[in-house]
């Protein structure tokens, strides 16, 4: 409530910047510590000169840095703990060694910050004008609504409306911005509900019946959806009452249709974000199907791994990228041409083909839900116990 006092009686623009600066770097500092603060503060300052510097070795050596301090301090006792196995006797003394080494804390919103600067550098390298001003800089990377669970930002749509923003924030922005807060605690709350129930649950789950089995991943599906969508729904608000739009992050995913679509629907400025700076860079659909497919396993891999050190993540990355590719197969198979010599007879009744069209929208629909649905176990589960689980949703 500071903050917002502080911003709507404010008469300055840049007096407003200086605020959301502020704002941003006591949140950093209360929910994160010292410790997490220094390492935002330091790559903010990197990213900032080195975007500024225009030249392409200097940003190119950033990106660098940003994607090491995310290995570093979001993945080092991940991969520790993976090639333990490897050194046999030594194993438990290179752990020992290793954890010694490694930082007290993980930075608050690491993951949000360092992807969007490296999507910052990218962007520069490609010939996108950089942030001149620091304030401004530090306002996008330090913006505290979308710190924590994103949105992800591009900095070439935030500019633009957070200095529309601090112009002229109004009583309308201010209602709408705590119009969306609220659907976001809404949601927060039914989706602890659901983990109550959930938890109640998954002890018992291979003895349930297969209707509850399968009602408990309905459940696990909605609780996700709505816990994740209503920290996009706060962060949203909380910017919107500033008078600043950030992007959409969920458009009703579990309307899709085929896993592409799932994926145009759900956290979509993470899946723009893997499009435009893994997938596209890895070569995307431009070499071809088989080509295509592995550049969909490696950059849904990252995506996986991105939610979490855990090897769980990775193979629920995975699962979702041989989906996609299915789908793209699928797509490619019955959206192709046919030549006029082997072309079968249109039936030209409208009827007829919207009936079919609603069918196999359907039936897509419903297979779209079972394939998410089962990916979902592999997302909150260890790999063996969620085949487990999937199995029983199967047997008896």
């Amino acid at each position: 409530m500071a903050f917002f006092g502080l911003y709507f009686c404010c008469p300055w623009p840049n007096a407003r910047l200086a605020i959301v600066v502020g704002g941003g770097i006591v949140f950093q500092y209360y929910y994160g510590g010292l410790a997490s603060i220094a390492p935002v503060a330091i790559l903010a300052v990197i990213t900032y000169f080195a975007g500024r510097s225009e030249r392409r070795g200097i940003i190119r050596i950033a990106i660098v840095l940003c994607a090491l301090s995310l290995i570093f301090y979001k993945y080092t006792a991940f991969l520790i703990a993976s090639v333990e196995p490897l050194l046999l006797g030594v194993g438990a003394t290179f752990t020992a060694a290793s954890q010694s080494l490694l930082p007290a804390a993980i930075p608050l919103g690491i993951s949000f910050f360092t992807f969007e600067f490296v999507h910052y550098l990218t962007d520069v390298l490609r010939g996108s004008p950089p942030i001149r001003r620091l304030p401004e800089f530090l306002a996008f990377g330090l913006f505290w609504p979308t710190m924590v669970a994103g949105p992800i930002k591009r900095y070439q749509q935030f500019i633009p409306a957070m200095h529309l923003g601090l112009s002229r924030p109004t009583p309308d922005d201010a209602m709408k911005g705590l119009t969306r807060i609220a659907i976001g605690f809404a949601k927060k709350w039914a989706a602890d509900n659901l983990t109550g129930w959930i938890e109640l649950v998954e002890p018992h789950f291979d003895s349930q019946s297969i209707g509850l089995r399968w009602l408990f991943v309905v459940a696990l599906a909605f609780r996700i959806l709505l816990d994740f969508s209503g920290y996009s729904d706060m962060a949203i608000g909380y910017a919107r009452m500033m008078g600043i739009i950030v992007p959409e992050n969920f458009n009703w995913p579990y309307l899709a249709r085929s896993p592409i679509e799932f994926w145009q629907r759900w956290h979509m400025s993470l899946s723009l974000w893997i499009r435009d700076y893994i997938y596209i860079p890895l070569g995307g659909s431009r070499l071809g199907l088989p080509r295509r497919a592995v550049n969909a396993l490696m950059a849904m891999a990252i995506c996986g791994l991105w939610h979490g050190p855990s090897w769980h993540f990775v193979f629920w990355g995975i699962y979702h990228g041989l989906g996609l590719s299915f789908a793209a197969l699928l797509h490619r198979a019955f959206t192709s041409t046919p030549s006029i010599d082997t072309a079968p007879v249109v039936i030209r009744s409208h009827f007829i083909s919207g009936v079919v069209r609603s069918l196999f929208d359907t039936m897509g629909w419903v297979c779209t839900m079972v394939f998410v649905g089962l990916g979902w176990l592999l997302f909150f589960y260890p790999v063996e116990k969620a085949m487990s689980m999937a199995m029983h949703l199967f047997t008896r």
